[in-house]
């Protein structure tokens, strides 16, 4: 069933169709996926390093993006080895950092320092003088900034900035700080130092979540006025709803990215976070989008962010599907915000 849900999720975000179904097909217990993934990383890797050797610099940059990818779903939600994810999650985030030179466009690493901890994202630029709108991706439970090339390119490809982030308990921030309900507080570090890049406007900041960053995303904007638009892509308004019907494997992955000491404590903490009491706090436009088929979270959970959301301040709007979710196909997906925000009226800026 695992298997059957994610692939349309690996694909949208870059893993080759065949690939996919080769790799898989090799797996014959949980305990070989990331092994698995990660011999199908490498291969990319090495590709990548012989193209940048060899003077090409655009086949190495997509090579060694494409191994970062890979990697990084070896270590998907493989919490039962802490070693293997950790090796893994290394190696894909050397290879990113390695590819960003060769990217078109390019990207940078910048790293947030926060509660004693580093925030690490990737800041991506379209061409053009700038300043730039930003729109800055929030990764859910499991993924994390080394997933979203795909997402970034049609943000790009509109004129927007990109700064996909790690935040507490992602990506490279997950060793050091937990999972928290209050994002606004790291969401607002995030955006001071986004606002103070090169090239970016900071009166045009938009957020997009996915997921679970489906319930940060408008968590930050629920407590911060500069953002200027928010997506919520498959997130939830409540994670600790349906706790016990999650898959075993959230469940797992969630304690330990909450540093929960038992699973009775994490069934406590994903109950934290939710949004009651500050949907209606939303003032930017906010999109909030929801599949009806959606294993993980029910879609009237979307429904229930964009009422309260759309009762008091925001300009607001739901778009649901009658498919699953989050695994929209590139392209068919209200993912830019741009035009759609551009109608908003008052004293919020478009991010276009």
């Amino acid at each position: 069933m695992a298997i059957e849900h994610w692939a349309a999720r690996f694909v949208t975000n870059g893993v080759d169709a065949a690939d996919f179904a080769r790799v898989t097909s090799a797996i014959a217990g949980w305990d070989e996926w990331c092994q698995v993934w990660c011999t199908a990383a490498a291969v990319h890797e090495d590709l990548g390093r012989r193209a940048l050797a060899d003077g090409r610099r655009l086949s190495g940059g997509g090579h060694l993006a494409q191994a970062a990818l890979y990697y990084h779903f070896a270590k998907f939600l493989f919490v039962q080895d802490l070693g293997q994810l950790r090796a893994a999650h290394g190696a894909a985030v050397r290879c990113l950092n390695d590819a960003l030179p060769h990217l078109n466009p390019p990207g940078e690493r910048a790293e947030i320092p926060f509660d004693g901890a580093v925030l690490a994202g990737v800041l991506r630029r379209p061409a053009g003088p700038g300043p730039h709108p930003v729109v800055v991706l929030i990764p859910g439970l499991d993924s994390a900034k080394e997933e979203f090339r795909a997402v970034e390119q049609p943000f790009l490809d509109r004129d927007l900035a990109t700064f996909s982030v790690d935040g507490p308990g992602q990506g490279e921030a997950e060793y050091d700080l937990a999972i928290r309900p209050d994002w606004e507080v790291p969401g607002e570090v995030i955006l001071d130092a986004v606002s103070g890049m090169p090239g970016i406007d900071r009166h045009r900041i938009g957020l997009w979540g996915v997921s679970l960053g489906g319930y940060y995303a408008p968590r930050v904007a629920s407590g911060d006025r500069r953002v200027r638009a928010c997506v919520a892509l498959s997130g939830p308004y409540d994670f600790g709803q349906g706790w016990n019907e999650r898959p075993e494997l959230t469940r797992e992955a969630f304690q330990v990215r909450s540093k929960s000491a038992s699973a009775d404590e994490a069934a406590g903490r994903a109950a934290e976070l939710t949004l009651a009491g500050r949907a209606g706090r939303i003032t930017a436009p906010l999109l909030v989008v929801a599949g009806r088929r959606d294993r993980l979270t029910d879609w009237q959970q979307g429904r229930q962010l964009a009422d309260e959301a759309a009762a008091q301040w925001s300009s607001c709007s739901l778009r649901r599907a009658a498919t699953a979710a989050p695994t929209w196909p590139t392209g068919t997906v209200p993912t830019p915000p741009t035009g759609w925000p551009a109608s908003s009226a008052g004293d919020q800026p478009a991010l276009r």
